[in-house]
């Protein structure tokens, strides 16, 4: 090369290191790929995320490509950067190869690697769509020797008991997938993060957890009088109610209030009208977990279920709305729930409960964050946190909630006051 002139020289070097660039570049942005968008844009058709689907199915061959190239590129441009060292220093060899050594090294770094590789990280689709054309013509020229290189390669991997045809695979546990929606930040509105996170949180819940308790089920009774059962009727808020005879253990059927429209204008009601049009009861048991029961409402065509135990004794009612507002959030008017008789607001901005309340009840009405994993009442609550019954009223701090125990009775907390306490920071 010493007939070749210097500026064809540099040229040469130039466009090796843009190739280098180029190589490392492609490396970083082909790895970089969100897998799951990658995919999306495929079946969206995309031609770059086709193309980068179809090297992406074989990462060693793409790998064994890509470093192919680069290290051709790369010991090339070595080779060329000492020629034009030793025909700028000719006299002086340690002083060219001094100068060739660093000058080389800083100038690979920066323009074609840290500068390319920082780039593709940032913005990996720029970068990998467009460079997956060259990349695929590049894998076909090379296949000989990158399959050559890479049976070497596997071949060692097999020594060492890695099977490269047995890949971590690309799916997402639940936790994973709640992590990810709840770092989606504005490409996922927040109620809609709220309702996707509540959608995974069912696996975690049984009806145990929703149901509407025994003490609060309101069911016609066959025993009353009629003239009590017509008024009920007339008066009641609930769709579909029970029907029993006696004792809520005893339902005959579910009633839907719709069938029963007629007799109620005709006033020619009879008991046995009633238990006519009820339909069959729907059992559960209370340990069935929420995402399961929502399938099984669908599958068996039902809204209402009685929810029992593992002596078969009544211990409460779940219905689909109840499901579907563990998703979406209250979506109906509860008058029920707007005034519960469990939650006394005082003037000082603190909140009297009765010990008998329900936590998940108590969080819902006033937005609350009190602890849900453990047991269901307020006065459950308490004892687990003090590890005993007390014997007079005390206070303790809970999750940010300053409680004053003020009555007990038969063991348990009839009555505890409840304060925000200002300085804590609750959990968004």
């Amino acid at each position: 090369m010493s007939d070749v002139p210097l500026s064809v020289l540099f040229g040469i070097l130039f466009l090796l290191i843009i190739f280098s660039g180029f190589f490392s570049s492609s490396e970083t942005g082909m790895m970089s790929l969100n897998r799951y968008r990658l995919r999306h844009l495929a079946k969206s058709k995309n031609k770059g995320a086709i193309r980068a689907s179809q090297l992406l199915e074989k990462p060693d061959r793409l790998i064994g490509t890509i470093l192919t190239g680069n290290n051709l590129v790369n010991f090339a441009a070595a080779a060329l950067a000492t020629i034009i060292s030793q025909r700028l220093w000719p006299d002086n060899p340690d002083l060219a190869v001094f100068v060739n050594t660093i000058l080389f090294t800083l100038v690979v770094l920066i323009f074609a690697e840290l500068t390319p590789k920082t780039l593709a990280a940032i913005a990996p689709e720029k970068i990998a769509f467009p460079a997956s054309r060259a990349l695929l013509g590049l894998q076909w020229l090379l296949h000989p020797f990158v399959w050559f290189v890479n049976t070497i390669a596997n071949g060692l991997l097999r020594l060492v008991r890695v099977d490269v045809n047995n890949a971590t695979p690309d799916n997402l546990s639940t936790e994973e997938l709640r992590t990810i929606v709840r770092e989606a930040g504005t490409m996922i509105p927040k109620r809609h993060q709220h309702m996707l996170i509540s959608i995974l949180d069912l696996e975690k819940m049984t009806v145990n957890d929703i149901m509407v308790q025994r003490n609060e089920i309101v069911g016609i009774n066959l025993e009353d009088d009629l003239d009590d059962i017509m008024q009920q009727l007339r008066t009641t808020q609930h769709t579909r109610m029970p029907v029993y005879k006696g004792d809520i253990n005893n339902v005959i059927g579910i009633l839907h209030t719709r069938n029963i429209s007629r007799f109620l204008t005709s006033g020619e009601l009879l008991k046995e009208d009633i238990k006519n049009i009820c339909r069959e009861p729907y059992f559960i048991p209370e340990s069935t977990p929420l995402h399961t029961q929502l399938f099984n409402f669908q599958k068996n065509k039902r809204r209402i279920a009685l929810v029992v135990d593992e002596y078969g004794d009544l211990e409460g009612i779940c219905t689909l709305e109840d499901i579907l507002e563990e998703i979406v959030g209250e979506f109906t008017t509860d008058v029920m729930a707007a005034s519960s008789p469990d939650i006394h607001p005082q003037e000082d901005g603190s909140y009297i409960l009765d010990g008998s309340a329900y936590v998940r009840e108590v969080n819902k009405a006033l937005k609350w964050t009190l602890p849900i994993d453990g047991p269901k009442t307020i006065s459950g609550l308490i004892v687990e946190i003090l590890e005993h019954i007390p014997d007079n009223p005390v206070c303790l701090t809970v999750a940010g909630y300053r409680i004053e125990i003020l009555q007990i009775k038969d063991n348990t907390v009839k009555a505890a006051k409840f304060t925000l306490d200002p300085k804590y920071r609750f959990p968004d």
